[in-house]
């Protein structure tokens, strides 16, 4: 992948994430700038994802953790344990939301 594709991807990650949490039902504040998405909780807790174009990543900053992701095979991938980044972004959601949330493309 080349630095055009993944900015494209990435961008495109960043701005299908934001339209997810508008849709999730869940009252989840959040930010674009610059190739970071911040996600604010009722609690004052944050989710912080941003581009680490240098790497072709994206890195996802939780209350619990942070984790590394990277594209293959068509999918965002965590390069600690594998999982993909929509499942993860649910789970991570919903912990911080203390609500069940899901979020997908």
């Amino acid at each position: 992948m080349n630095d055009t594709q993944y900015n494209l991807m990435a961008d495109e990650l960043l701005l299908t994430l934001e339209e997810a949490i508008e849709d999730c039902g869940i009252d989840i504040d959040y930010e674009g700038v610059g190739g970071m998405l911040t996600l604010t909780f009722k609690n004052a807790s944050k989710i912080i994802i941003n581009k680490q174009a240098p790497l072709h990543e994206i890195w996802v900053a939780t209350k619990f953790n942070g984790h590394h992701f990277h594209f293959d095979n068509n999918q965002w991938h965590d390069k600690r344990g594998g999982g993909e980044f929509w499942q993860f972004i649910s789970d991570a959601v919903s912990k911080q939301a203390d609500a069940q949330v899901t979020l997908s493309a």
